[in-house]
């Protein structure tokens, strides 16, 4: 065990996590809203440093909105809040997708999978499963009102004649009441941990009731309400793990503004057999943290990509590696991608996007392939070929939310273009054009979240200066979408389909 600065964990939007340990390995899922692939699960030896596994699912029910199709689309819905569970060998993980109206349950032998898809029959908001220790499965689950209910040995819907019963009631809170359940059995007693906010202000926290008994009373409360120093943002919802030795640690997420929600590391001890969380009712930001095979070199969660694909690597590093339809797996496109329009050339850096509908604008473009920003600020430049425009494209880099700016070359009148524009709540804006020439354009996008400052700014590249575009665009965190902002590569057409545009040297920075 090491001391160590940690906090926050990842500085990436990985919302509503749960973890869990096998043998001396930990694993995270966490919320991947509409983006595809989905369900991510993240891997770590020492609760800090986390990277990559796997992606549970490529597609989800390929409905119309998941696919954005014509006017369609699932933003602020899609998978929601997973349970991660290992028991007897295999791993589960079960979640509810808000645009469908369905509960899903995963299986797999490996984490990498291949994950096997089911239903349980009926729909329950942010889900956890419980395995007791007699083999009877239940789910513990609800908003205000927490009930459990007990599920068939095949886990494919209620037991008829199972327990089914409301344990926690938070009905009277005029705020967000109890939700986010995480369901455990430790050491014979049940125990609930339960995201709510305060009754007289907006502030995530962190609750926990514990019972001797799945029939029994569930008593408990307030476990932790801190904002870890930074505006008055609570830390809350989130599982348990314990270490090999047997410490244990919660992770929880918290919100920092228009990054997302970004998962927070506290140390855990028992008293009485009741959890307590962090340091007289605080997290320290260093404490200790389990041992790790010093040797082992984690993979980026975000990172540079010159889009070239390597051949050297074995089938299961490819697929782990290159996860996301044959991109790298720090990518996830937007919705689910139409893989006809995407175009990679063997032995050759960068790919082609061509448009296949007309779009109104950003938001509606087919195969906009997203990594997540990076908190406090974070850059992302891209090289475009653009002279394979047709006339009223844009194609180029944003800052992806309900709120996008971005900036992107354009044809119109057969010249060419560079722009800024920027979505407010009601409109689309072009603040600034600028006619380039030759067939290639280096654009950026820069974004501050120091503090919730939660600005973007747009730049492109004049032979070597770098120069300004548009305004500095406020982002934001918006429910309509419910994720953090994004980099996004895209291409869409407003006239007439079938224009291309060339992606290389995709560079991540500070």
């Amino acid at each position: 065990m090491k001391i160590k600065k940690v906090n926050p964990i990842t500085c990436l939007d990985y919302p509503d996590p749960d973890v869990i340990r096998v043998e001396d390995t930990y694993y995270m899922v966490t919320t991947t809203m509409h983006f595809m692939p989905g369900c991510e699960i993240l891997r770590s030896f020492d609760l800090v440093r986390w990277e990559h596994a796997a992606f549970v699912y490529d597609r989800l029910d390929s409905t119309p909105g998941q696919m954005l199709a014509g006017n369609e689309n699932i933003y602020g819905k899609g998978m929601w809040a997973a349970s991660l569970r290992f028991h007897k060998d295999k791993f589960y993980i079960c979640f509810v997708a808000n645009d469908t109206g369905k509960t899903y349950l995963y299986t797999a032998k490996k984490i990498e999978g291949p994950w096997e898809k089911h239903y349980i029959e009926g729909f329950y908001h942010d889900c956890s499963l419980l395995f007791d220790d007699d083999d009877e499965v239940y789910l513990a689950y609800g908003n205000k009102n927490i009930y459990i209910t007990q599920l068939k040995k095949d886990l494919s819907g209620p037991k008829p004649d199972g327990l089914h019963r409301l344990a926690v009631s938070d009905g009277d809170n005029p705020m967000l009441g109890y939700e986010g359940t995480h369901f455990y059995k430790i050491k014979g007693k049940y125990y609930l941990f339960l995201i709510h906010s305060l009754k007289n202000e907006w502030k995530r926290v962190q609750a926990c009731f514990v019972s001797d008994s799945l029939e029994g009373e569930f008593a408990g409360g307030d476990i932790l309400n801190d904002d870890l120093r930074y505006c008055n943002q609570g830390v809350a919802q989130g599982g348990i793990v314990d270490t090999p030795d047997g410490k244990w640690y919660s992770i929880l997420f918290q919100d920092r503004g228009a990054v997302g929600r970004i998962p927070v590391l506290v140390p855990m001890t028992w008293e009485n057999d009741y959890p307590v969380l962090g340091t007289k009712g605080r997290i320290p930001t260093e404490f200790v943290i389990p041992d790790a095979p010093p040797e082992y070199r984690y993979e980026p969660l975000v990172q540079s990509d010159d889009f070239f694909v390597d051949e050297g690597l074995a089938q299961e590093e490819t697929e782990q590696k290159y996860g996301c339809f044959g991109f790298k797996s720090v990518w996830q496109f937007n919705h689910e991608p139409n893989l006809s329009f995407i175009s990679r050339k063997d032995g050759r850096n960068g790919f082609e996007l061509t448009t296949g509908k007309i779009c109104k604008d950003l938001l509606q473009a087919e195969n906009v392939l997203t990594q997540r920003m990076r908190y406090p600020r974070c850059t992302g430049e891209v090289t475009v070929r653009f002279d394979m425009l047709k006339e009223g494209d844009y194609a180029g880099i944003c800052a992806l939310q309900q709120n996008f700016g971005l900036v992107a070359a354009t044809k119109r009148g057969n010249r060419y273009y560079v722009v800024m524009i920027a979505q407010n709540e009601t409109e689309a804006k072009e603040w600034e054009a600028v006619e380039v020439f030759g067939d290639k354009i280096v654009l950026k996008v820069e974004a501050d979240f120091e503090r919730m400052k939660d600005e973007a700014y747009f730049y492109y590249k004049d032979n070597d200066d770098w120069k300004s575009i548009g305004i500095a665009h406020k982002l934001c965190f918006s429910l309509k979408h419910f994720t953090g902002n994004r980099f996004g590569l895209f291409v869409y057409a407003t006239q007439e389909t079938g224009g291309k545009a060339g992606f290389e040297n995709f560079r991540y920075g500070e």
